[in-house]
């Protein structure tokens, strides 16, 4: 049986307990600094007091096999570390990987050095809001991603932006190039903390071969997430909230037209998906990070924080666009995210 130890124990931190003991795991401990929040959740989910822990060094004593950090991003990196030092055998952290990508790096090459394996939590690969679109886009009647589009309520371009980075680059099939941002310079209060900034705004990211994405999560924008695949044959629009998919295509008869030709018979159609379920969401992450196969790993991790990062540089110098490369050489700035 795999011995599982979660550090952090708030509302994600809650899930990965649920979701580790659903895989049959055996959670041999929980750590968070709030011994209330400790308290709580060990009466919620029947975890005796001696299994709680308030410093992970006690907690990571008992060493356990797989540990869970799901604390907020400014302790990342020191408890990955600390975790695969201590001989854990699997590492699942929650996203954004970390608040710098000196500190990404520094977790990757100690996993590394530690023979552990380390996942973060950007789950979108597992969602079915995520996976049958995926499927539509790559098939014949779509004919591929030229553009994603998502229109979000204020989300967090930290929180929630780095999920679609990474998806972005899983169905385009290639890393960003460039990005340009327009970030707020309002700071609604974050659901964190006061010590937290994630500020809301649009960000336009590139592909070398030029496909698009764009995340509109504007301050004055407050509910919902649609995302929108163009491609050459039509186009896919996922309320992923509600739950349903609405697809738009050319008929086939029509495929081999020019793009001009935009207002050709179509055949339209529209399914009902699951809009998510964070346990089970993370489950598979688990499950995956456990086979060794599939996995968010660390690079992937790093490459969301790397766009992320250039979409703050734009945004500070004129809204320009920025080439990915450049942000390496601002590899220790860190930032108050969540």
């Amino acid at each position: 049986m795999v011995r599982a130890g979660v550090i952090g124990t708030g509302r994600m931190g809650r899930r990965h307990i649920i979701a580790l003991r659903s895989m049959g795991f055996d959670v041999v401990g929980i750590c968070d600094k709030n011994p209330n929040v400790l308290a709580a959740v060990g009466h919620d989910l029947s975890i005796p007091a001696e299994m709680q822990f308030v410093e992970p060094e006690f907690l990571l004593r008992l060493q356990p096999d797989c540990v869970v950090v799901a604390t907020t991003a400014p302790s990342h990196c020191e408890l990955t570390c600390r975790a695969a030092e201590a001989g854990a055998r699997f590492i699942l952290c929650e996203k954004p990987m970390a608040v710098s990508l000196a500190e990404c790096d520094m977790m990757i090459e100690v996993a590394e050095l530690s023979s552990a394996t380390l996942a973060i939590n950007h789950q979108m690969r597992f969602m079915e809001r995520f996976i049958e679109p995926l499927r539509i886009v790559q098939s014949e009647g779509f004919g591929g991603l030229a553009s994603m589009v998502v229109v979000a309520g204020n989300f967090g371009l930290a929180m929630n932006g780095t999920h679609y980075f990474e998806a972005f680059r899983i169905i385009s099939g290639e890393r960003a190039s460039e990005v340009s941002a327009w970030l707020s310079d309002s700071q609604a209060p974050n659901p964190r903390g006061e010590a937290f900034q994630d500020p809301a705004g649009s960000v336009r990211v590139n592909t070398a071969s030029g496909k698009t994405l764009h995340v509109l999560a504007r301050a004055d924008q407050g509910h919902g997430i649609v995302t929108t695949y163009a491609g050459p044959y039509g186009f896919l629009v996922v309320d992923e909230l509600a739950g349903e998919l609405n697809l738009n295509v050319r008929s086939a008869e029509n495929r081999t037209l020019p793009s001009t030709r935009y207002s050709t018979a179509s055949v339209r159609s529209v399914e009902k998906i699951s809009p998510g379920d964070a346990v089970q969401d993370t489950k598979a992450v688990l499950e995956s990070l456990i086979r060794g196969e599939g996995y968010p790993s660390g690079q992937d991790g790093r490459a969301a924080v790397q766009v992320l990062l250039a979409a703050y540089l734009s945004n500070e110098q004129d809204h320009r666009a920025v080439e990915l490369e450049e942000v390496d050489l601002l590899s220790e700035r860190k930032f108050a995210w969540a």
